[in-house]
């Protein structure tokens, strides 16, 4: 008989643009209420910065909730995990003094393997035309191998009789890709066990049922936050493709990845979406600023990928993208970070559309060849000069950031709930009157 939810007392956390939006400070800051965190889809491809007193902490597998004790986290089905990756950002976390007792991770999520990580590197460097811009971290090989019902389960890595016979089967067929195809040396079987053995026992406790110990909670009433990676532009269906990521991104991706109804589990979602906007790696970019402009966001927003290290593209806040994604995301508020990086700007250009052979249009092209044609229409928006990094209340924020911010709604349709003015937790404003923001104000 199907669990009855008893109240919806959750909140999603989304990516409004291309990932990097600052998600890790927000989440950070909610799950100081929150009874449960929830990631459903990405890898370590993903990367969370934040900003506790004098300590930073980068997160990749792990939702943020692991640095609050007592907060149940999980990791779903919907996401791919290299089982030494996440031994090691464990053992980090522990030094440090962080009880990572309360993670879960579903036996049903996919698991990242060497060949995957070889694979992706090799393939990445064997284009001599348009490259992606990967992570190299193996995620797309990982999810396709998952299509392709070739894929190791975490439920059967830390089984090791069951990882010794998948790994007999599936790594005559992986060497045989990486030799013939990319010249790769390949893997030896015993060099692979050795190393994922000790991983799989570290693991093996982990391990539950994270579909029902999620829907106890709802049942329960009890507060979740859903943990979204990188970004809506982003997503393998939505985004800007091939330039995206190898998982669904979008709000819909909570519910096949961590294996709840749609019917009454969220309650709100957030989008979270800078004040200006970035990018990492190639596509299609629109507000690109290629001038030292740009370099000045760059510099000013710290604008360097968790992951990688890459810098990231920087450019002016782009509308038309912000519409898209809360279109198909469904956001019910905005969560608007990095204000403070727009400080010292005389004017700040947002583009509410794009201009694609002589007309203008409201709504991202779906063909990516008329996405590299489009030009910004911006309108230009007075800057100020004060630093707003104190800034605890909305009132406390100049007439120009007002200006700034209600442009942003007004050009979204989407109602602000909270704005960072800094990396700090406590470097966050809750808008009085948003709904959304009385909702998290109670959460």
């Amino acid at each position: 008989m199907p669990m009855k939810v008893k109240s919806v007392n959750s909140i999603a956390v989304l990516g409004a643009q291309w990932g990097d939006e600052g998600k890790g400070k927000i989440v950070d800051y909610l799950t100081r209420r929150a009874d449960v965190v929830a990631r459903f889809q990405g890898g370590n491809n993903a990367g969370h910065t934040v900003v506790v007193g004098a300590e930073t902490f980068k997160m990749h597998h792990l939702p943020v909730g692991i640095l609050h004790s007592g907060v149940l986290c999980l990791l779903g089905n919907g996401m791919v995990i290299d089982p030494e990756v996440l031994v090691n950002e464990l053992a980090g976390l522990e030094e440090r003094g962080v009880d990572t007792s309360c993670l879960r991770i579903s036996p049903r999520a996919h698991v990242i393997l060497p060949f995957h990580r070889a694979v992706d590197i090799s393939e990445e460097a064997s284009k001599t035309g348009m490259k992606i811009g990967t992570t190299g971290r193996g995620i797309g090989p990982a999810y396709a191998d998952k299509a392709y019902r070739r894929g190791l389960r975490m439920g059967d890595y830390v089984n090791h009789e069951r990882f010794c016979s998948w790994l007999e089967e599936a790594l005559p067929l992986q060497n045989r890709i990486l030799r013939e195809v990319f010249g790769h040396p390949g893997f030896e079987k015993e060099e692979i066990l050795q190393l994922h053995r000790p991983l799989g026992e570290k693991l093996a406790p982990y391990l539950a049922d994270t579909s029902l110990l999620l829907m106890e909670h709802l049942q329960k009433g009890e507060r979740i936050l859903f943990e979204g990676a990188q970004g809506a532009l982003l997503d393998i269906d939505h985004g800007t493709y091939p330039f995206v990521t190898s998982s669904n991104t979008i709000s819909g991706s909570i519910f096949t990845g961590l294996g709840i109804s749609p019917l009454n589990t969220v309650g709100e979602i957030l989008g979270v979406t800078k004040a200006y906007t970035t990018r990492v790696g190639e596509g299609p970019y629109p507000t690109e600023e290629k001038s030292t402009l740009g370099d000045r966001i760059r510099e000013r927003g710290r604008e360097y990928g968790t992951t990688t290290g890459r810098p990231r593209r920087c450019g002016w806040f782009d509308a038309v993208v912000a519409r898209y994604s809360a279109r198909i995301n469904g956001f019910t508020g905005w969560g608007v970070t990095k204000l403070d990086v727009m400080g010292g700007f005389k004017t700040l250009p947002v583009a509410g559309a794009y201009r694609l052979d002589g007309r203008e249009i409201s709504d991202p092209p779906v063909a990516l060849e008329d996405y590299w044609r489009c030009e910004p229409v911006y309108q230009e928006l007075p800057g100020w000069d004060e630093d707003i990094s104190a800034a605890r209340r909305m009132e406390q924020l100049p007439p120009e950031a007002h200006s700034y911010l209600q442009a942003m709604e007004d050009l979204t349709g989407v109602k602000i709930a909270l704005v960072s003015v800094g990396p700090e937790r406590e470097q966050t404003i809750l808008v009085p009157g948003a709904s959304l923001a009385t909702f998290i104000n109670n959460f």
